[in-house]
């Protein structure tokens, strides 16, 4: 006979199992590698604190595996494009690009996380505006020959979404091999819609990146919210785009209240369309088992002399603080002048540091963040940190006509760094990003003039302002920030 009633023994063996089961989590997190140990705070706070939903939660938030088949996938489509052919030709401007020294470091960092050397022998364009960028593409499509390769994390059946799609048909219509690639959170409405049948029954080959599939089974075999959120097109190997737009209407419709959407975009032409088209290859094989790596043979055409460029990816399957680090790098590389437009920013520690640094040794630093955020939660983060960043000496901006979408970085009048990351947890740790490192004058000149035109609808954020924030601004501020780590 047992000395207690049977219900009792029942409740203890299910508390120290509850117990137990909290332990084990709390350990995982404290041996999880490559964990930011604010994460990892804020983690075991949140499993301390709610035991049965905080593990609930990190188990299926808290870990960046993307599940077994599909890393065993990558992998094996890692080992297939470095034993791709990788023709050597044109200009001697794309194997030796002119990079001051000053800057070598800043080109070191991209290829130790990509793996792309800096190529010379570019040129670009900056788009006028997102419209303005979808019928360049368009256009581009049109004229295409051979290929067309596209990426888009949110692409909408909308007046834009709608005018990409036909121009595939089109292109695919006269023979041109046609490949479109959506997220599949993002893109949800593009895969459900009538447009996405339409587009695969004219000829344009479709995939959809990392598939939810059953969300309860996804629990069990990778995180169900990593996303590629890169925003790629590649047409003929002669040409590509990169910038942080979505293939939509400035309108947006998803998220109208805050519209018009304000991004930049980039045309580039040169050696540095092979490695977008690199990043596209190995993303559209992972996603649709279809081997097209032929492509990466066709012969380089000669280049004109160009400013050096490198695409610099990342993602949760990439280096650790990968992305985090190459945006410390730039920060600590401006001597004179930093300009930085992020909609997202939710910081590490070092990068936070980095830019009250810049500030405080007496760089000219401006950052534009938007006043009125899709996301409230990271929108109020974000204000957690005006205040140091005040205090160094930077000034802080917001944009008051839509939300600025734009991820940007500009340099000391030389350096820009352009794409689809942003400063936050989740571009860092949980996206699959594509961004663009360029030395070039000119282009450079013509980023600080998008940035200077951004300011003209912007709002200056002054320490006095900060310092008069009611206290309950500042503890919704300051507790968001504390989940940081989470967002």
């Amino acid at each position: 006979m047992f000395p207690f009633p049977a219900q009792q023994v029942a409740l203890l063996l299910i508390a120290l199992s509850g117990f137990l089961i909290v332990a084990l989590c709390v350990v995982r997190i404290l041996l999880r590698p490559n964990r930011d140990p604010a994460a990892r705070a804020a983690w075991i706070a949140t499993v301390l604190a709610i035991p049965f939903v905080g593990v609930a939660a990190y188990i299926m938030l808290g870990e960046t595996s993307i599940g077994r088949k599909r890393l065993k996938r990558m992998k094996d489509v890692k080992a297939t494009l470095e034993s791709a052919p990788d023709p050597e030709g044109g200009s001697l401007a794309m194997s030796q690009p002119k990079i001051k020294d000053v800057h070598l470091p800043l080109f070191n960092v991209g290829t130790s996380i990509s793996g792309f050397a800096p190529v010379g022998g570019n040129s670009a364009r900056l788009m006028d505006n997102s419209n303005a960028a979808i019928d360049a593409m368009v256009a581009d499509v049109d004229a295409a020959q051979d290929h067309v390769h596209l990426i888009f994390y949110i692409w909408v059946p909308d007046r834009n979404g709608t005018k990409m799609a036909e121009a595939l048909k089109r292109a695919a219509a006269r023979g041109v091999t046609c490949r479109a690639m959506v997220d599949d959170i993002g893109s949800r409405s593009m895969v459900k819609s009538d447009l996405w049948k339409e587009m695969a029954a004219a000829g344009v080959n479709t995939a959809v990146a990392l598939k939810v599939g059953n969300p309860i089974a996804r629990i069990f075999d990778g995180r169900i919210d990593l996303r590629n959120h890169r925003k790629i097109l590649v047409i003929d190997n002669k040409i590509t785009y990169c910038g942080s737009q979505n293939c939509a209407d400035p309108e947006f419709v998803q998220k109208a209240k805050f519209a018009p959407w304000v991004d930049a975009v980039m045309r580039f032409e040169g050696p540095i369309v092979r490695q977008n088209q690199r990043v596209f290859v190995g993303d559209w094989m992972e996603s649709n088992k279809e081997d097209i790596t032929s492509v990466l043979s066709h012969p380089y055409p000669d280049y004109a002399e160009g400013f050096p460029a490198q695409v610099v990816t990342s993602g949760p399957t990439s280096r650790a603080s990968a992305m985090p680090e190459m945006f410390v790098t730039l920060i600590y590389s401006a001597t004179r002048e930093l300009f930085i437009t992020t909609p997202y920013y939710v910081p590490v520690d070092a990068l936070q540091a980095a830019i009250c640094a810049a500030g405080n040794r007496g760089v000219k630093t401006t950052i534009i963040f938007p006043a009125h955020n899709d996301d409230f939660a990271v929108g109020a983060s974000s204000r957690s940190y005006y205040a140091d960043l005040l205090a160094a000496g930077v000034t802080i901006y917001e944009y008051e006509a839509g939300l600025l979408h734009t991820k940007s970085m500009t340099v000391d009048d030389e350096i820009t760094f352009i794409g689809s990351a942003n400063m936050d947890r989740r571009s860092f740790d949980l996206n699959y990003e594509n961004n663009i490192l360029l030395q070039d004058h000119d282009m450079t000149k013509a980023m600080r003039a998008r940035q200077e035109d951004y300011l003209k609808e912007c709002r200056l954020v002054t320490i006095e302002e900060v310092e008069n924030w009611k206290w309950w601004q500042r503890l919704w501020n300051n507790a968001l920030s504390i989940v940081g780590p989470l967002l």
